[in-house]
């Protein structure tokens, strides 16, 4: 919205700042961050008032997690309006990467909300059915894959790019949009499984959605792709102003989330954050880049197909407990040791993510 400020601008004032990505990113960031800190405590009570006994805690988890019986949920809600509200400041609005990136996070956030009513309102770590959820969000990825698809360049679209090699292309045709609807409701779901302790999904969230916007950021320029030698995809430079939104609404969040958590994201938060990671990495054509950024909710993901696979087919468990960062709770690590040691992990994986860039 504040760039159609530059109609104002000869040039070589203060609205031709606007002109600039880095200076709306900049923008973003402390929007979504103020965003944060300013509604954070007042939704934090609304939640706790409304939800009254708050997220319910599973009966067969790790024992320390009794002390968080009470903990509201659905603090998503508060990233999710930080990073809308400077998305829709900040970011120029007629550039479609955008608008789908946004329609996927607010969709997944519903998704996520009408879940942790449903839990919420039952007293049951039961919320919408699995089937039913995965349904809806294999439609909002199929519109996503469409609609990315169709402003993709015409030499890209529908074509897998392949990290590390220069000018590789796999032609999927129509395959694209199931493989683009299978990385947005992974990652969605990936991050969902991640969100189990205190701090634990949104710092890796925020890494990951750093790495994927200075990507985006960098394909999104003609003078770097020829640098980089990666493919061109006008416009995505855009994405770095809702990831900047992002990253500062996580921080925001994550104020009020730090061990021990005052406020859960819930699946309101994590499906849309997810999904959001998804959606860039679709329009950017990082789809298996995201698999190495991301790789700590790959792993969270893979740990508990392992385990569900595994169990029916032996009647034993690979892990003490799925998702992983419950196995090492159960094996006696604290739970800010795993937490801290993930971020540590997703910092690693992002950087060798974005060594993809260049090592071609």
């Amino acid at each position: 919205m504040l760039y159609w400020l530059t109609i104002w601008s000869d040039g070589g004032d203060f609205f031709n700042l606007f002109r600039y990505i880095t200076f709306r990113a900049g923008g973003a960031f402390l929007t979504a961050l103020i965003f944060g800190f300013l509604f954070g405590k007042p939704l934090i009570n609304v939640l706790r008032k409304k939800q009254g006994k708050g997220q319910p805690i599973r009966d067969d988890g790790p024992e320390s997690h009794r002390a968080k019986t009470g903990t509201p949920t659905m603090g998503g809600l508060l990233i999710v309006g930080a990073l809308v509200t400077s998305s829709l400041l900040w970011a120029r609005l007629d550039n479609a990467y955008i608008w789908m990136i946004l329609f996927v996070t607010l969709a997944f956030a519903l998704i996520g909300f009408a879940d942790d009513y449903a839990k919420v309102s039952r007293q049951s770590s039961s919320g919408v059915p699995g089937r039913v959820r995965l349904l809806l969000g294999f439609i909002i990825a199929g519109i996503a894959g469409f609609w990315a698809s169709s402003y993709h360049p015409e030499m890209l679209q529908y074509q897998m790019a392949f990290p590390f090699l220069k000018d590789a292309l796999w032609n999927m045709g129509l395959f694209f949009i199931p493989f683009a609807m299978f990385v947005i409701v992974g990652a969605a779901n990936a991050v969902n499984l991640t969100d189990g302790l205190d701090g634990l999904a949104i710092m890796p969230v925020m890494i990951a959605g750093t790495a994927l916007g200075i990507i985006a950021y960098a394909v999104g320029r003609v003078d770097f792709t020829e640098y980089l030698e990666v493919h061109y995809v006008p416009g995505t430079g855009e994405v770095l102003v809702f990831v900047a939104g992002l990253v500062g609404g996580g921080l925001g969040f994550l104020w009020y989330n730090a061990p021990p958590a005052a406020v859960f994201m819930g699946d309101t938060g994590s499906l849309a954050l997810g999904g959001a990671l998804g959606a860039i990495a679709v329009a950017t054509k990082h789809e298996l880049v995201l698999g190495i950024i991301g790789g700590i909710f790959v792993v969270e993901a893979l740990s508990v197909i392992i385990q569900v696979l595994y169990f029916k087919t032996t009647g034993k468990r690979v892990f003490l407990m799925a998702p992983i960062h419950h196995h090492y709770e159960k094996k006696g690590w604290a739970e800010p040791t795993i937490v801290i040691r993930f971020w540590i992990i997703a910092l690693i994986l992002a950087m060798i993510g974005l060594a993809t860039l260049k090592v071609r």
